[in-house]
This record gives C-alpha cells, structure tokens and sequence, in this order.
C-alpha cells in the first residue's frame, strides 16, 4: 500500500478546536456537561486511520490536553454469528453477504456507547478484528474493550466517531430510483465504471432503508469532517490496497470481489447528499478536505 503522509490534520485541528469552543459555551449557557462529538468520514484507503491518530494524539497532549476518546464505525459490526443469521435470511442480496454496508452494524450498541459517554460513566469501547474467518472478521470478547472514563480526571472531553459512512443519511425512495435508474441506463449505453448501477434495485433500497436507523448516531453529531475523493472510483483501488496490506500483516483479508460489494454503489447514492451538509440549515459545522490520486489535499471547504 502507498505510504500515507498527513497533510490534513493541519486543516481539521483548527476546525475541531474552533467547534468545540462554540460546543462548550453552549453548554455552559445551559448548564450541561457533554463530551463534544466530531464524526469522521473518510473514503476507505485514503489516509482516515492515520488522520485519526494524529488528530487523538494532539488533542490530547499539550497544549490542548484534552481526553479523546475514539470510536469507529467498523467497531460496531454485528458479531458473526449475526452476520452470518443477516446473510442467510436475505440469501439473494449480495450486498449483505459479509460486512460492510449499513444493516450489517449494530446501531443499538453505537448509541448504548454514546449514552454512556455523554453520562461521564466508565465506557467500554468496542472492538472488532476484521482478520477473523478468513477475512470475514469477528467481534473482540467485551472483556479486551477498552474503558475509558475510568477517573474524574480522565473524562472524555472529546470523542471521534470515525467511519467510512458515518454521516450518510437515507434518501427519499423516489431519489434512489432516480439515481439507480441513472446508472443502469449509463451502464446499458457502456463505459459505465461505478456499481450501483450492477445491483438490484430492491437490494440498493434494503441498504438505504436499514441507513434511516443511523439517523440516531448521526444526530449525536456536533461537527463532521468529510474527506473526499476528487473521484469516487479511487475508492476501489485504495481499498484493494488497503486489504492487500491487512492480508500481509494477518494472513487474511478480503478478496478483489469481496471488496468490490463492500463499497458497492453506497458512495454513488450517498456522496452529493453528504457534500452538501448533513446538518441542514446549520452552517460552518462541517469541514469538506477533498483529496486526488495521491491522496493530498486538494481543496478546503467548511459548509
């Protein structure tokens, strides 16, 4: 995989700082204490883990000092056991085969976390081994979580919900249509290179239904960073590599196939709505980093 340099950090840690700023007086005004929620989507293989550490890092150490605590969205996968229960009752849809797609998280367990964090109370913070099953990946036993929270010194100032869908909202039925329409027609005429286009429609309507669910972690959201691509066809291949890296480190990985459904249609169906702010009318609370091939920042914009 192609070494990843952080040339976005430079942008977010003075976004994050300003945001939680604003979070703060508001909760002073009315007399509330919460953690401050920044959620993180980036395109797979373009940098987000290692944007994540650096971004942990320095909040936490001086001078900013400020306890972080990171949750991801990968974390909250169905354990495999129900993995497995969610692709056999909907055999014939092949987005749901194997992790990934919305559906296949536990949203109930997302915000059973965020309660916790935003009550000061010691929190575990789940975790999931994508190496397990060959690729398939497990959830990790709740006793190897780690706790946060475990002092009143150590209370999460600031938690990091990061994801390669976090901040997707559903569409309206009639939008996924039209989009899904769309791509089927621009496949049939040729030279079509996305992937809604190659699914059932009413497998591309099972994803965005069971997406109205993550509504409810969304809304926990006080700020979001959006990295994006210039192209959303470089996700394919950031992702090919991505895998091909946790096969050589663990010995498993998924397939070209497999990574093929993973990211399948969802960035065409959900990208513009993302790029024009999931906050509605509330404006400045996203930062938009849009990235090229070689994954270094090529525009700024705070929506």
């Amino acid at each position: 995989m192609a070494n990843i340099l952080d040339d976005k950090s430079v942008h977010c840690i003075p976004f994050i700082l300003q945001q939680l700023k604003a979070h703060q007086q508001a909760c002073s005004e009315h007399r509330s204490v919460s953690p401050f929620y920044i959620g993180l989507n980036g395109v797979q293989g373009a940098g987000k883990t290692t944007l994540v550490r650096t971004l942990e890092s320095t909040l936490q150490n001086p001078p900013h000092s400020l306890p972080t605590a990171v949750l991801s969205i990968d974390d909250l996968y169905l354990p495999r056991f129900a993995q497995v229960q969610l692709a056999q009752a909907n055999p014939l849809n092949p987005l749901i085969q194997h992790r990934g797609q919305p559906s296949t998280h536990d949203v109930s367990l997302g915000m059973k976390v965020f309660s916790s964090l935003s009550a000061g109370l010691p929190t575990k913070i789940p975790h999931y081994d994508k190496s397990q099953f060959q690729g398939q990946g497990d959830r990790v036993a709740e006793e190897y979580w780690r706790t946060v929270n475990k002092s009143e010194d150590s209370k999460m100032q600031v938690v990091i919900f990061e994801g390669w869908c976090v901040g997707f909202r559903p569409l309206q039925e009639d939008d996924v249509r039209k989009k899904w329409d769309a791509a089927v027609k621009e496949k049939e005429l040729g030279g079509y290179v996305g992937r809604l286009g190659c699914n059932r429609l009413e497998d591309v309507m099972f994803i965005n239904e069971a997406l109205r669910g993550y509504d409810e972690l969304t809304n926990q959201l006080d700020s979001l960073i959006h990295i994006d691509a210039e192209d959303t066809q470089y996700v394919y291949q950031w992702r090919l590599e991505q895998e091909a890296s946790l096969r050589a480190a663990k010995g498993m990985g998924m397939t070209e196939s497999q990574v093929i459904d993973f990211v399948n249609g969802s960035y065409e169906l959900y990208t513009d709505h993302l790029r024009a702010g999931v906050f509605g009318g509330r404006s400045g609370r996203q930062l938009r980093l849009i990235i090229g091939r070689d994954r270094k920042v090529k525009d700024v914009l705070q929506i």
